[in-house]
């Protein structure tokens, strides 16, 4: 959620601590910060808002220093104002910190008793102030940070600064991703460090990084990084290339980022099909060849936010194709249930960033409890990709809008395939089906092509929505959760308030909200549901609701004398319109949110890479 980024430079960094920081505002903040130690001493300049607020603050008193931090805030402890706002300061210690403490009120209780006092009400301070205490003590800075981090209990990135020593930086993970990244070496063999929540924010200034691993603590010096893990013992985390050029977080002819990557899907599907399906021969290519599913007696998904709802769309693919029973779990609840396991299950777990500290947690859970634990993820190399035994990437590049939208169609996309997969390993599903669902699912990107040349049609419908204090949602069968989906999307970005039905239970309570002030959008594919969906509609219309219904030529062909307007879009085979209709939802939500003039890309109170639970 928070974002760090550290440089140990040899030139000042103040420039490029914002740029890191730019590079994290698709995170989610509420303020900013940074921290440089200078000729002069220490100085730090905060701010609360868009990091513009930062950048102005630096211009009125400059900064000058070769090492600093810096951070994006999402508030956990304490309201967002300047003096809640990272990087704190305690006495010789500077710290920038991602992660919840759970104990810091018994450790600033501790600390106020020996004299300690605290400017701010956050769980961060207490990490620097503790680290002081330490130091005071006569700990050097390594092994201060060393015994402050036995004390902690909770999750944690955390940077450290020590007033003095400009050449030198503390790093420490435990729950929360850090990243180090090597700059090239200069001709007397030092070279620049950077530190980061991800390798997003080191891009422009390093292809070279390495993974701290949980419990790890390093000491970066000019031209040297040394790691210790969890018990204390030197060890080397490999460091690995990453391609920056497909980190670009340039919005191109777009105005914001959610635009830019709803209208990508395209390409990002082509790219996830390229790794999943032979387009020849219409037969899956050989992936997580590992994993038998006609062993097992259960799938388990587990995921948060939009790839939960992902996860409830592929519990009617892995039941329809395969027979497999499918039990679709919430992240932040599953580990706290006593869950029956018979060892013979495949964990699913689907996460935009991999780094989800709920999705991390249900999975470490798992461990040697089920059969085969699998992450599908957008990024490899993430927290989650690492601790899974086996992963499918969803190849949809970076996404910067809060509002996922790409990756949850590229989620989609696979598993779709591993539904598919599991079919022909359990004998439900032929060759010729094999074909057919292949087939048919290839021809996604030029579907929602299709659907990206009704924006101007969509526009309409997001202009009947508009002003509406509340927003349904309807469809039946595959579409229900879709319809989550899109109520969830439209809450995200426009503020409205909007729930997700399954059509059949309109009349088991929700259907006394209607009225004509209601819009209800009804997700209409002509399928096996189509009749019940316009006898459901009908229960809407008679009762003064406004209805907009989403749906295929031939659908639409059938909706001639059913009250509403009609958004025609591109017929999709059955299985598979969730995906299709999912840009259709998300194209909705965008254009209402910029009707009304909310922040499209990084919407209040919210945050891209939840890491903390």
């Amino acid at each position: 959620m928070c974002g760090i980024i550290g440089i140990l430079g040899q030139t000042v960094v103040v420039d490029r601590l914002l740029e890191g920081l730019s590079r994290l505002e698709y995170r989610g903040y509420d303020s900013a910060g940074v921290a440089v130690l200078t000729n002069n001493g220490p100085a730090m300049r905060r701010s609360v808002g868009k990091l513009t607020s930062l950048r102005d603050e630096v211009a009125r008193y400059p900064l000058e220093g070769k090492v600093g931090i810096g951070h994006t805030r999402w508030a956990t402890h304490g309201a967002p104002t300047q003096v809640n706002a990272h990087p704190h300061r305690s006495g010789q210690v500077s710290v920038v910190h991602n992660g919840i403490i759970e104990n810091y009120a018994e450790i600033r209780a501790e600390l106020e008793a020996d004299g300690w006092v605290f400017q701010s009400e956050t769980d961060t301070e207490v990490v620097a102030s503790q680290c002081d205490q330490f130091l005071h003590q006569g700990d050097e800075p390594q092994d201060a940070v060393r015994k402050t981090l036995r004390k902690l209990e909770g999750a944690y990135a955390l940077s450290f600064l020590f007033d003095g020593a400009p050449d030198q930086m503390i790093v420490a993970r435990l729950g929360s991703p850090l990243v180090i990244g090597y700059g090239p070496a200069a001709a007397d063999g030092s070279f620049e460090l950077f530190v980061g929540s991800d390798a997003v924010a080191l891009a422009p200034f390093t292809s070279q990084i390495s993974y701290l691993e949980d419990g790890d603590m390093a000491v970066l010096s000019p031209g040297r990084v040394l790691i210790e893990d969890e018990n204390g013992m030197e060890v080397v985390r490999e460091i690995t290339e990453i391609h920056t050029e497909d980190m670009s977080v340039d919005k191109g002819p777009y105005q914001h980022f959610m635009a830019k990557e709803i209208h990508e899907q395209p390409d990002s599907l082509r790219r996830a099909l390229l790794g999943l399906v032979d387009h020849h021969s219409c037969k899956l290519k050989p992936f997580l060849e590992e994993i038998d599913f006609a062993g097992v007696d259960r799938v388990l998904l587990v995921a948060c936010g939009t790839a939960h709802y992902a996860c409830h769309i592929a519990k009617y693919w892995l039941e329809d194709f395969a027979g497999l029973p499918v039990e679709v779990e919430i992240a932040s609840e599953f580990r706290y249930r006593n869950v029956a396991l018979s060892g013979r299950e495949i964990a699913i777990f689907v996460s935009q960033s991999g780094e989800t500290a709920d999705t991390l947690a249900a999975l470490n859970h798992l461990r040697n409890r089920v059969a085969h634990r699998v992450a599908v993820v957008n990024v490899p190399t993430s927290s989650i990709a690492r601790e899974a035994e086996h992963i499918v990437e969803i190849q949809a590049g970076p996404e910067i809008g809060v509002a996922s939208t790409k990756a949850f169609t590229g989620q989609l996309i696979c598993l779709a395939a591993l539904a598919v997969k599991a079919g022909l390993q359990r004998g439900t599903v032929s060759q010729a089906d094999e074909q057919n669902l292949l087939s048919n699912l290839t021809m996604l990107p030029r579907q929602i092509t299709e659907i990206l040349a009704l924006d101007g049609a969509i526009q309409a419908v997001a202009k009947d929505l508009v002003d509406a204090g509340d927003v349904l949602f309807l469809g039946r069968g595959v579409m229900y959760p879709l319809a989550l989906e899109a109520a969830l999307k439209l809450k995200e970005i426009s503020y409205i308030h909007a729930e997700g039905y399954a059509a059949g239970e309109l009349k088991h309570g929700p259907i006394a909200l209607i009225d004509q002030s209601v819009p209800v959008v009804v997700f209409a594919p002509s399928d096996e549901h189509f009749e019940k969906l316009v006898s459901n509609g009908k229960e809407v219309a008679a009762r003064g609701g406004r209805l907009i219904w989403v749906t295929d030529p031939k659908g639409a062909s059938k909706l001639k004398d059913v009250e509403g307007s009609v958004l025609k879009v591109p017929e999709a085979w059955d299985a598979w319109a969730p995906i299709a209709h999912a840009v259709v939802a998300q194209l909705i939500a965008y254009h209402v949110a910029v009707l009304k003039g909310t922040d499209v890309d990084q919407p209040r109170n919210l945050a891209k890479s939840v890491t903390v639970e």
